[in-house]
């Protein structure tokens, strides 16, 4: 499937079952709720999606049940966190052989490569794949920095074609804009920095809370886009406590929560991560609680 890396990407949960299976189910209906709002693309096994969790097989599986649920409305993305180049190019083949339609990449896991290093890693496993790639620049969990500059090697490779920022410095979307012009296409991927990199001309949104709030974040997004600030704003505004959730360790256990809450996902985590309880669990909820009742109407 030909795509432009545009538009509001939702970084999929993961729902287990009690009894910690795939709950394909519930991940139906949140799907479903993705696409009734009007998303542009989905990604699978994200951070969000417990990544270091799920098995190759699991991954499998939602890939294919994707893939044939979306029938090609909207492009199914992989996201690969693996550890070796060897692992990576094998995801990549992967992906390609279950019928997703780009890639999201990020740095080796649990090794720090330096910059030579990070570059041949993307380069390699770019050389070993036709499907479209999207850079995970995410240095504050994975502490690898894929800086500006260091995509003047990457750009020479026609399917690495964006960038997901997570650095929390939004200049680097200006920084990127200004040297490659629209070659990379930027992505927001952190919840609370969103709408001003929008504003500043970001191409989409890798977003989190839409997993439990799809109809107000893709609202936020077209907004933006048609020039209506203000309108964008006040919606904005009213989200700004829960798109908070997506800066904890624990955000899977609270946008778990917040999809629970909202009918379209489970509170089941894979652990060693457990199900919040006590103290947190209720300050996490009014949390909740407090953004549902007062949800505006889009």
């Amino acid at each position: 499937m030909a795509f432009e890396w545009k538009g509001v990407f939702p970084a999929l949960l993961t729902p287990f079952t009690a009894d910690d299976k795939l709950d394909l189910v519930v991940y139906e209906k949140n799907l479903q709720a993705q696409l009734d709002a009007g998303v542009h693309g989905i990604i699978i096994g994200g951070s969000l999606g417990e990544a270091s969790a799920i098995t190759v097989q699991e991954k499998e599986e939602l890939v294919e049940f994707s893939v044939e649920y979306i029938n090609g409305r909207i492009p199914v993305i992989l996201n690969i966190a693996e550890s070796t180049t060897k692992d990576a190019i094998e995801q990549a083949a992967n992906a390609r052989k279950w019928g997703a339609d780009g890639l999201m990449l990020l740095p080796p896991m649990r090794y720090k490569t330096d910059d030579r290093e990070t570059i041949t890693y993307f380069k390699s496993v770019a050389n070993s794949t036709d499907l479209p790639i999207m850079i995970y620049n995410n240095p504050v969990d994975y502490k690898i920095d894929t800086r500006p500059d260091m995509f003047d090697e990457l750009v020479k490779h026609q399917n690495i074609q964006a960038l997901k920022e997570s650095s929390r410095d939004v200049t680097n979307l200006t920084r990127m804009k200004n040297r490659f012009g629209e070659r990379i296409k930027i992505l927001c991927g952190v919840d609370t920095l969103a709408m001003e990199e929008l504003c500043l001309g970001a191409d989409g949104w890798v977003a989190g809370l839409v997993c439990a709030f799809p109809k107000e974040t893709v609202a936020i997004y077209n907004l933006v886009k048609a020039g209506k600030i203000e309108e964008a704003t006040r919606i904005y505004r009213w989200f700004m406590p829960l798109l908070e959730l997506d800066l904890h360790p624990k955000l899977v256990q609270y946008i778990k929560l917040a999809a629970a809450q909202t009918g379209i996902g489970s509170e089941y985590v894979r652990a060693p991560r457990l199900t919040l309880e006590g103290e947190e669990r209720e300050r996490i909820l009014k949390v909740i609680n407090d953004g549902i009742t007062k949800r505006p109407v889009v």
